[in-house]
């Protein structure tokens, strides 16, 4: 007779506990925001389950922690669960993200229920003397929708076995031994021996909902485990699919955090690093993004996906690429490009990652379906079987580092750069032709700078971007060509060149050899990307790293953000300029402040009134009455915190003084950022813009500073311009800021 032994519903629906309905036990679950640090507390995500209610599981927080089973050993076990996976892990450490599981693998006891990699899963046990286990046999579990998993083991009849949907789709052979129960705790939706990130964050987790698990120290037979699946089937009319709200990271779960910007690109949650392949089609902008959707931290890249009518209002979309088993991704979909095939169809270059083969890094290509489907949003895409570019030998590069393709089209001819290393030492980026996104020709390495001369450029250049920006004064066009070293000696920046575009062999020729900044951050502005709008504007977007521990990443539950969009053009000097896009004043709320021709005592007191960390801000001066000027946000009452954003005419320096940024002793936001700036005209104009912690500023449209600023206290909130020099202020505008997402 079979006995039901252990059952977690999950039909509380709120609350911070579950209860184990055999033995009538509440279980607290574990949760990042139940005590959360920059928000209000939370409770753990409940949704609409198979029956009743059920438990999203985040995929790096959630879990529930309980006393393991009464029972010594196991001559018979059944484990059966509703099972809707959000997303797949990588399975560090060669370890699946636990479902359930109660085992100790070195002494060889417990069981363990999981998933792996692409859906892949496994059910296995330890006898004392054996440890066993038994796999899906090519049947991994689908994203997003419900599958009523079972898992038995029976010793009597020598075989242990696995059901999908009421049907055996695995079974082995074993010797007959009873399951040793484990001493262990018995742990829901994280693996009890997991792979640590720095004593942070605990990888093998289980990411989606979870719903009726339960155990039986007996062998449910196919018929018996084939009725539970159908009655819920017939009960519910087929099997019901999950709204895409209800697996998809929400925003409302970090509504309240002071830290985190509300109008700059950002993910609905978790861990993003470069915005990438910007394109226009069909009325609509779209931008993806590097994402691990299991947590905060960097692991196991898919493609986040935005879109705006305007590139500054901007909704989710589904996971446009995720890793897949097979010869192209298998490991990360990393940075690339987005173009318009041959037929006007939307299409991503991605580096492809496959730690199978040397090197384990190369193009693929994926298209939109919407001719197929009337996808129009872009949501579904289907990838080439086989990678469109691979690194060769012999071509002047150093194997290995061959990443971040960037595509365009000029004529009917395709071009691609990837960032690569070059043999004589220092990075480069590779130049490739098609004629029909499919088949490439090396053509050459599109430039190479003096690695002696400049050794801050690194060994590696990644995320190559190439741009036309417009007429020099005798009609010749420009180009800027980005890139971002990386590497040991690299300065991680965006460095540029002004120049001009050899086709005819295949290179880039700097206007001066010397590479340039577009932004005196440190490390907040890097990974470009870029694309020509419907407005024939070069249009770039960077990724802002946060700048905060692991701890404090794990603890917010979000790590890093896009910078703002800005526009690069060839300023009448010949030099480049970089401004905001004009649309950011469509996020504009009301005007705090007007003034103009007032004395700074005046500027201040008016200041004075305005307490806000989402604002954007126009000082103009006089340069030839300064000797330095600048505006101090974040300022705590007391002056305790505060960060102070300054131009030099002495030095001809932009810079930010972050010695009072915050409070925290463990704050990786602080000191003194600085670079050059030369500036010929008279007025002096900042441009900031202050969200939460994102911190930008653009001076007379040559150059950018971008930084955090994490205070620790609540009321840092005040704003005053400082002056060393003559005093008047030319003009001083203040705005709120709306949010940009519905």
């Amino acid at each position: 007779m079979s006995q039901l032994i252990a059952h977690w519903a999950f039909d509380e629906g709120v609350g911070k506990a579950t209860k184990e309905q055999i033995n009538e036990q509440w279980h607290d679950i574990n949760y990042v925001f139940n005590d959360a640090t920059d928000k209000p507390p939370s409770d753990p995500l409940w949704r609409q389950g198979i029956k009743g209610n059920c438990l999203l599981f985040d995929g790096y927080s959630t879990s529930v922690t309980c006393e393991g089973l009464a029972q010594n050993t196991l001559t018979e076990m059944t484990i059966e669960a509703w099972i809707a996976p959000r997303s797949f892990e990588y399975g560090a450490d060669n370890k699946l993200s636990a479902i359930i599981n109660q085992h100790d693998r070195e002494e060889k006891t417990g069981f363990l229920l999981g998933l792996y990699r692409h859906g892949s899963w496994s059910f296995q046990v330890g006898t004392g003397e054996e440890w066993l286990e038994v796999w899906d046999e090519g049947h991994p579990l689908p994203l997003h929708e419900w599958s009523h998993i079972a898992a038995v083991y029976s010793a009597q009849h020598h075989c242990m076995s696995l059901y999908l949907n009421g049907q055996q789709i695995a079974t082995r052979r074993v010797n007959g031994s009873n399951i040793i129960v484990s001493h262990k705790e018995l742990v829901i939706g994280m693996h009890n021996e997991p792979f640590m990130i720095e004593d942070v964050f605990s990888l093998n987790m289980y990411s989606g909902l979870l719903d009726e698990i339960k155990i039986y120290d007996a062998a449910l037979s196919s018929i018996k485990l084939l009725n539970h699946y159908a009655r819920v089937k017939v009960i519910k009319n087929e099997i019901p699919e999950i709204p895409y709200g209800d697996l998809a990271l929400q925003r409302e779960v970090y509504e309240g955090d002071r830290h985190r910007p509300r109008y700059h690109l950002i993910p609905p949650g978790h861990w993003m690093n470069e915005p990438h392949a910007p394109i226009y089609f069909q009325g609509k902008y779209h931008i993806f993004y590097q994402h691990n959707p299991k947590g905060p931290y960097w692991h196991y890249i898919h493609w986040g996906h935005l879109v705006s009518d305007d590139l500054v209002h901007w909704r989710d979309l589904p996971i446009a690429l995720t890793p897949e088993a097979g010869e192209v991704d298998p490991d990360g979909v990393w940075s690339g490009s987005a173009c318009l095939d041959e037929h006007g169809a939307p299409a991503l270059f991605f580096t492809a990652g496959n730690d199978a083969v040397f090197p384990n890094q190369m193009t693929g290509l994926a298209r939109s379906t919407f001719r197929e489907d009337e996808d129009i949003l872009l949501t579904k895409w289907k990838k080439v079987e086989k990678p469109v570019t691979v690194q060769t030998e012999g071509l002047g590069m150093k194997m290995g580092d061959f990443r971040d393709p960037f595509v365009w089209k000029e004529d009917e001819l395709w071009y691609q750069l990837v960032g690569t290393s070059h043999e004589d030492g220092g990075g480069t980026a590779a130049l490739y032709t098609s004629s029909n996104l499919l088949d490439w020709e090396y053509q050459n390495l599109f430039y190479k700078a003096d690695h002696d001369k400049f050794p801050f450029l690194g060994p590696i250049w990644e995320l190559p971007v190439f741009l036309p920006i417009g007429e020099d004064e005798d009609g010749n066009r420009k180009y800027v060509f980005l890139i971002s070293p990386v590497g040991e000696g690299a300065d991680v920046e965006v460095f540029y060149w002004i120049g001009s575009w050899d086709k005819k062999h295949h290179r880039f020729v700097p206007d001066q050899e010397e590479p340039q900044l577009i932004d005196v951050g440190d490390f907040h502005f890097t990974g470009p990307s870029g694309f020509i709008d419907p407005k024939g504007r070069a249009i770039v977007f960077t990724i802002t790293q946060g700048q905060r521990t692991l701890q404090e990443e794990y603890n917010a539950g979000w790590a890093h953000n896009g910078g703002l969009p800005i526009e690069l053009f060839l300023r009448d000097d010949g030099g480049l300029g970089v401004r905001p896009i004009e649309e950011l004043s469509s996020l504009r709320s009301e005007l705090l402040l007007d003034l103009d021709h007032v004395n700074l005592t005046e500027a201040n007191r008016r200041l004075a009134k305005i307490q806000s960390d989402s604002l954007e801000i126009e000082l103009v001066l006089r340069l030839d009455e300064i000797e330095e000027a600048g505006i101090a946000v974040k300022m705590s009452p007391d002056r305790e915190e505060e960060t102070y954003l300054y131009y030099n005419t002495t030095r001809s320096t932009l810079g930010v003084n972050r010695e009072k940024t915050t409070l925290n002793p463990f704050s990786r936001t602080k000191g003194i950022q600085e670079g050059k700036l030369e500036i010929q005209e008279d007025l002096l104009n900042l441009h900031l813009f202050l969200d939460k912690s994102m911190i930008e500023v653009y001076v007379n449209e040559r150059k950018s500073l971008t930084t955090r600023s994490y205070p620790t206290k609540e009321d840092a909130l005040g704003l005053e311009v400082r002056v060393l020099g003559r005093t008047s202020v030319v003009s001083l505008k203040v705005w709120s800021m709306n949010g940009a997402y519905a």
